[in-house]
């Protein structure tokens, strides 16, 4: 039987390690120049070095993006990293150009290429192109419905593996293929650098009329005509495992350790054949900043009235990241935590209530009724490591 791979976003190493400890099989991670997300924190050279011997020692994989559309003037540096991070043994490397794919195939480089949901594919004929050229996976762009993916499954066999993207911020264009922060910004969204002008709030005006705005909008601030809601396909992960799927890959580079560790809770325990209910998904989905959730093109439709959060660009959230340990029974206090208060524990592959006891100690030797952000918290010493404390808000 199939086993897929769960792929998870690493915008910086702390990150890297929640994504490990809560269940992903591999990790995306990019360097600090040819990708596309710029302001992901990404890493350097040397920090990707050691990120990759951190999962290999882990049984885990390190995919790194090279992901630019670059000028001409910029290949040499690319093939001069890609041959870098070869000899830190990378798993993957995940690229959208032509001429880079091409560039380094012919530089002999033996790391496997990943082709990237940026490259559009949404045929079999194409995705086996890219097979004939040497690229050993496949990225499917996020236009495509179930069933245009079952058929490519059964067109491609297993000359190429297939990637598909099963969580996250979506992009109002074409798999990503956007210049309207060019335009508006001189920002380069295929340069790493979207300001995210889909999610901004627009009016329409009447050319002769400067200023009158037209009765558009759905509230005060305006019509968000753009503004897609987030990906969410966990009652898909079984029947894209079972027609053949290699990778079910979660967007999210620049989102925070808790977006990292609630997704992953949900999909790692869906993979590993754990009933969880459309209920019990969406209520903790819900526990993480979003803008709503979608299937997408995945149910072969888009629906304006219930893929388009139109009334705002504000994030969704009915939960409060209250506090947080890593490698130690230390909580770091990320918000004002009550003695005694009861709070709901994101721990692994389980979500349990937790009481705090009314005096806490800190790190500094006092007891406190009540602790605040700038403080830490010595919890007992069976408290789980990499665990979230939040406070339900709704």
């Amino acid at each position: 039987m199939n086993k897929c791979e769960l792929l998870a976003p690493a915008g910086d190493f702390r990150k890297l390690k929640w994504a490990v400890e809560y269940g992903a099989d591999a990790v995306y991670m990019g360097i600090n120049e040819f990708s596309l997300r710029a302001y992901a924190g990404n890493f350097g050279l040397e920090e990707a070095g050691e990120a990759l011997k951190y999962l290999h020692e882990r049984g885990r994989k390190g995919y790194v993006t090279l992901n630019i559309y670059p000028w001409t003037s910029e290949f040499e540096p690319i093939l001069d990293c890609a041959k870098a991070l070869e000899e830190m043994s990378a798993d993957g490397f995940i690229v959208a150009d032509l001429g880079v794919i091409d560039a380094i195939l012919k530089a002999g480089i033996k790391v496997p290429i990943h082709v990237s949901t940026q490259a559009n594919t949404t045929s079999a004929q194409t995705a086996l192109v890219y097979a004939d050229m040497g690229c050993s996976r496949v990225n499917l762009a996020r236009e495509l419905s179930f069933e245009k993916i079952a058929e490519i499954m059964d067109r491609v066999e297993d000359r190429i593996e297939i990637e598909v993207f099963i969580h996250g911020s979506q992009c109002f264009s074409y798999s990503g293929r956007c210049a309207i922060s060019d335009y508006l910004v001189g920002r380069g969204a295929n340069r790493g650098q979207c300001s995210q002008p889909c999610r901004w709030s627009y009016h329409l005006t009447e050319e002769k009329r400067d200023g009158s705005f037209m009765p558009v909008f759905e509230d005060n601030r305006g019509l968000y005509l753009f503004n897609t809601r987030d990906l969410a396909l966990y009652d898909y992960v079984d029947r894209l495992q079972n027609i053949g799927v290699k990778s079910l890959k979660i967007e999210g580079r620049m989102k925070t350790i808790h977006y990292i560790a609630q997704v992953l809770n949900i999909y790692r325990r869906v993979l590993d054949g754990v009933s969880v209910s459309d209920e019990e998904a969406i209520t903790l989905l819900n526990r993480i900043s979003n803008r709503g959730y979608t299937k997408g093109f995945m149910k072969g439709y888009m629906d304006p009235q219930g893929d388009y959060k139109t009334d705002s660009a504000d994030y969704l959230c009915d939960s409060r990241m209250v506090g947080h340990t890593e490698e130690t029974n230390i909580l770091q206090v990320n918000n004002n935590i009550a003695g005694g208060e009861t709070l709901e524990l994101l721990d692994h592959d389980k979500v349990t209530m937790y009481t705090m006891p009314k005096l806490m100690k800190t790190t500094n030797g006092a007891l406190k009724q009540e602790v605040n952000n700038s403080m830490r918290v010595i919890m007992p010493e069976d408290f789980p490591k990499y665990a979230i404390l939040r406070r339900i808000i709704k």
